[in-house]
C-alpha cells in the first residue's frame, strides 16, 4: 500500500525581551538556579500580572512578517494542570482570542519548487520552568528562572507531507524570526523549539489518520530523524495489524531513541477559563501603523534582492537570505573584496565548514567580514591560489594573525607567477619524467586531459602548491604539445 505523511508543527519561540511577559523579572539566560523567579512568576497570594508591552509587540511584528490576520482585540486564558515546574499550578496563555490570525509561510525544496505552509495562529503564553534530571541522584531539581518567559505557540496547519518539508518550512520560520529580531534564534539553548504532529493515511483518502505529537525537538537534523522514525514505526504497527494511539512522545536525538511519554490531551483536559486578572489587550490602528512601518526586509525580499544586485543563482540566494547574519556578513564581505560569487563560495564553503565543525555561529566567527573579504582580494590579484587561501584561512581561523596579507608575510606563502621560473620548474619536471612526456605525446587527443593531471600535480608539488596553476597549465600544454 502505498501511504502519505501528514505533519503539522507547533512551535514555541521565545522572544528576545529583557524582562518576562507579566512581571519585571529578567530573562537574561545562564543565572544561577532561582535567582530570577518573582513573587508573579511564582503566582505568590496576592500579587497580579502586567502585561509586558514588548511582547505584544513582537508578536505583532511576527504576524505582520508572515502576511498574517492581527486581532486588535486579543484575550489571555488560564490554561490548569498541574506539573513540578508550573508553580502556579496554570500557565497563562491565549485560546479563544489569540493575538496573530491565519498567515502563511512560503518554503523552497531542494528540487527548485515552492509550498506555501498555513499558520493557523500563533498566541502570546508564558513558558514553565526547567526539571533538571542529572547530579540529583534520583530525584529532580527544579529551576524556576525560565517560568513566565514570552513565547510565541506558532501552530500551522497540517499542509507537511514530507520530513524536507518540515525542515525546510522550520529552516524558514527561523529565519522569520531572527530577521525580525524577536527572537535570539539559539535552538541549543531552548530558544526555538518544535512539536510535531505526525500521522499517516493511504494514498488518496481524505481522511486524516490518528497522529502523535513528539515533542520539544530543537534540532532540525533531530527534526527530520523523528519524524522519519515516527512515519516508518507508524506505517510498521498498521501494516501489522495494529492501531496508532493518539499519545505525546520523545525522541533523544544523542541515541535516536524514540518513546511514548503519556496519551494526548484535549483542550477540554486543562479547563480554559478567561484569566480574571488580564484585561483584553486592545491594539489601535497607530501601534499597527507604527510597527508595519518599522518592518526590516523578510527573507524572501533579501533573496530578491540578492539575486538581482549580485546575480545570484536562486540557489546561493535563498541559503544566504535564511539568516540575518549570515546575509549581513555576506554584504559585508562583498563591500571588502566587491566579488559576490567568491564571497557566497567562501561562506557556504569553507566558512560554512568550520562553523558548523566549531558548533558556532556566524556572528561568533574568529574570520571577520573584512578579513575574508581581504583573503578573496588576494586570490582575485593572483597573490595566492585557491589552495594555498585554504591554508591561509585556517591560521586567520585559529587566531594567529588579523589578516590575510600578515599571514602570507609570515607563511611565505605568496604565488610564484614569474614566468621564467615556472619553465624552469617546468623543464625540470619534464626531464625527470621523460618516459610519461613521450607517453603522452603518443597518446590520443582526447586521452591527453587525464595525462595531463599528472604533469601539473608535479609541478604544483615542486613548487610547495605556490605556482599560478592557471600559468602552469598554459606553459606546461605548450611545452608538451610543442
Amino acid at each position: 500500500m502505498q501511504w502519505e505523511t501528514v505533519i503539522g508543527l507547533e512551535i514555541h519561540v521565545q522572544l528576545a525581551t529583557k524582562t518576562k511577559i507579566f512581571s519585571g523579572a529578567s530573562t537574561a539566560f545562564g543565572a544561577a538556579p532561582n535567582t530570577q523567579a518573582c513573587a508573579v512568576d511564582l503566582g505568590l497570594p496576592g500579587v497580579l500580572p502586567v502585561v509586558n508591552e514588548e511582547a505584544v509587540n513582537m508578536a505583532i511584528r511576527f504576524g505582520l512578517g508572515i502576511d498574517a490576520e492581527i486581532n486588535q482585540v486579543n484575550v489571555f486564558e488560564r490554561k490548569n494542570y498541574f506539573y513540578p515546574d508550573l508553580p502556579k499550578g496554570y500557565q497563562t496563555t491565549q485560546l479563544e482570542k489569540p493575538i496573530v490570525g491565519a498567515g502563511h509561510v512560503d518554503i523552497t525544496l531542494a528540487d527548485g519548487s515552492t509550498k506555501t505552509i498555513r499558520i493557523h495562529h500563533a498566541h502570546l503564553e508564558e513558558d514553565a520552568g526547567k526539571s533538571l534530571h542529572e547530579d540529583f541522584h534520583g530525584m529532580s531539581g527544579i529551576d524556576l528562572n525560565r517560568a513566565g518567559t514570552p513565547l510565541i505557540e506558532i501552530v500551522t496547519e497540517p499542509d507537511i507531507r514530507s520530513a524536507e518539508e518540515a525542515v525546510a518550512f522550520a529552516k524558514k520560520l527561523h529565519a522569520i524570526v531572527t530577521t525580525l529580531g524577536i527572537c535570539d534564534g539559539d535552538m541549543s539553548q531552548g530558544s526555538v523549539r518544535f512539536d510535531v504532529n505526525v500521522s499517516v493515511r493511504p494514498k488518496g483518502q481524505e481522511a486524516f489518520g490518528t497522529r502523535t505529537e513528539t515533542k520539544n525537538l530543537n534540532s532540525f537534523k533531530f527534526m527530520e530523524a523523528a519524524i522519519l522514525k515516527e512515519v516508518a514505526r507508524q506505517i510498521d504497527l498498521i501494516e501489522d495489524g495494529g492501531q496508532i494511539i493518539q499519545e505525546t512522545r520523545l525522541y533523544n536525538g544523542d541515541t535516536g531513541e524514540a518513546r511514548s511519554m503519556r496519551s494526548k490531551e484535549e483542550a477540554n483536559d486543562y479547563r480554559y477559563f478567561p484569566c480574571p486578572d488580564l484585561l483584553p489587550v486592545m491594539i489601535n490602528d497607530e501601534r499597527l501603523a507604527k510597527l508595519k512601518a518599522d518592518m526590516p526586509e523578510m527573507p524572501d525580499a533579501k533573496k530578491s534582492r540578492l539575486i538581482a544586485q549580485f546575480g545570484l543563482s536562486e540557489y546561493d540566494a535563498e541559503i544566504l537570505s535564511a539568516d540575518q547574519a549570515t546575509a549581513a556578513y555576506f554584504e559585508a564581505v562583498v563591500t571588502a573584496c566587491d566579488d559576490a560569487k567568491l564571497s557566497a563560495n567562501w561562506i557556504m564553503g569553507e566558512l560554512s565548514r568550520s562553523l558548523n565543525q566549531s558548533n558556532i555561529v556566524i556572528a561568533d566567527s574568529p574570520v571577520t567580514a573584512t578579513m575574508l573579504g581581504g583573503l578573496i582580494n588576494r586570490i582575485k590579484d593572483n597573490t595566492i591560489s585557491g589552495k594555498i587561501a585554504k591554508e591561509v584561512f585556517e591560521v586567520l581561523w585559529q587566531g594567529e594573525c588579523n589578516s590575510a596579507d600578515e599571514v602570507i608575510d609570515k607563511k611565505g606563502l605568496k604565488q610564484v607567477t614569474d614566468t621564467g621560473t615556472i619553465e624552469a620548474m617546468i623543464d625540470s619536471v619534464l626531464m625527470a619524467n621523460a618516459q610519461q612526456v613521450e607517453n603522452y605525446r603518443a597518446a590520443e587527443p582526447e586521452k591527453r586531459g587525464k595525462m595531463m593531471g599528472f604533469f601539473v600535480g608535479q609541478c604544483m608539488k615542486a613548487s610547495g602548491g605556490k605556482a599560478n596553476p592557471g600559468m602552469v597549465n598554459q606553459i606546461l600544454k605548450q611545452k608538451l604539445d610543442g
